[in-house]
């Protein structure tokens, strides 16, 4: 049943040391900031327990292979563990038979480790590819949290969408993907975390209090104008899992709970939204 006030994924994307190998940063400095996703995956999981939450975290399969025994005790702990891409490619620069190669290595990796093949998926970079949607229907996947054409509510993801430069944006056909949309808003990276590529600079390190604050006025518009809806939170264990920023995430799920909400896995979500969103276009 549809809960009445509404329902927040918190998600953890545990890209580790991907995140700076896929941009070719593999200097010691940068590897060490990956190394600290894996240091706070046993603080993050006692946050979780000690809030009876079960989450979904995005792996990528470089990670997985990485970092085997912080992966066996998110999924010992209960936590769903999602398709992220295996070096955290970004998908919008592969072609066709190199994203699948991707999903079906990084898929394997999860069914090894958890012994079935996962539900879920989120690419690395927000994106998709004209090919990717139809990939994950191959794949069998059922779910993905990656795009943003809501803010909380979930839709089916299309296929087949045409740009047409002298005429109007041509949109697909509805797949059998369930879309649990994202939001750069809802996402502690850019706000958390200062990187410096090149001649980009993002600042980040901002408050992490203020950031969470944000977080729950989205969590109250839901909950006062669409209370059966889902908002999905987007966080990175080497960007939250430091201690400050920890009792920040301790007070937003505080704030989610004064509020009724509560907390799923995407793949609980997408089991129970799917079955009405598939019904309603046939």
């Amino acid at each position: 049943m549809t809960p009445d006030r509404g329902t927040v994924c918190l998600t953890f994307d545990f890209d580790a040391i991907s995140l700076w190998a896929a941009r070719g940063v593999t200097t010691p400095g940068p590897v060490s900031r990956g190394e600290f996703g894996a240091h706070a995956i046993p603080r993050i999981l006692r946050l979780l327990s000690a809030q009876d939450i079960t989450s979904t975290f995005f792996i990528p399969g470089h990670t997985i292979e990485t970092y085997p025994e912080q992966c066996r005790t998110v999924h010992a702990a209960g936590h769903e563990i999602g398709l992220h891409g295996y070096l955290h490619e970004p998908v919008s620069a592969l072609d066709r038979e190199a994203e699948l190669a991707v999903l079906r290595r990084s898929s394997a990796l999860i069914e090894r480790l958890t012994g079935a093949p996962p539900s879920g998926h989120r690419t690395p970079s927000f994106d998709f590819t004209p090919h990717t949607v139809s990939l994950l229907e191959e794949i069998g996947v059922t779910y993905d949290s990656s795009l943003m054409g809501t803010d909380s509510q979930p839709y089916l993801a299309r296929t087949g969408d045409r740009h047409d430069p002298d005429g109007p944006y041509v949109f697909g056909r509805p797949s059998s993907v369930v879309e649990l949309p994202v939001s750069w808003t809802l996402d502690d990276y850019p706000h958390l975390e200062f990187v410096r590529t090149g001649t980009m600079v993002m600042p980040g390190l901002q408050d992490p209090h203020a950031m969470f604050a944000r977080f729950l006025g989205d969590v109250r518009w839901m909950v006062h104008n669409e209370p059966d809806g889902v908002l999905t939170v987007t966080l990175h264990p080497q960007a939250i899992g430091r201690g400050d920023r920890m009792l920040a995430l301790e007070e937003f799920i505080s704030g989610c709970q004064d509020l009724g909400v509560r907390f799923a896995s995407c793949a609980d979500v997408a089991r129970q939204y799917g079955p009405a969103l598939l019904a309603a276009v046939r």
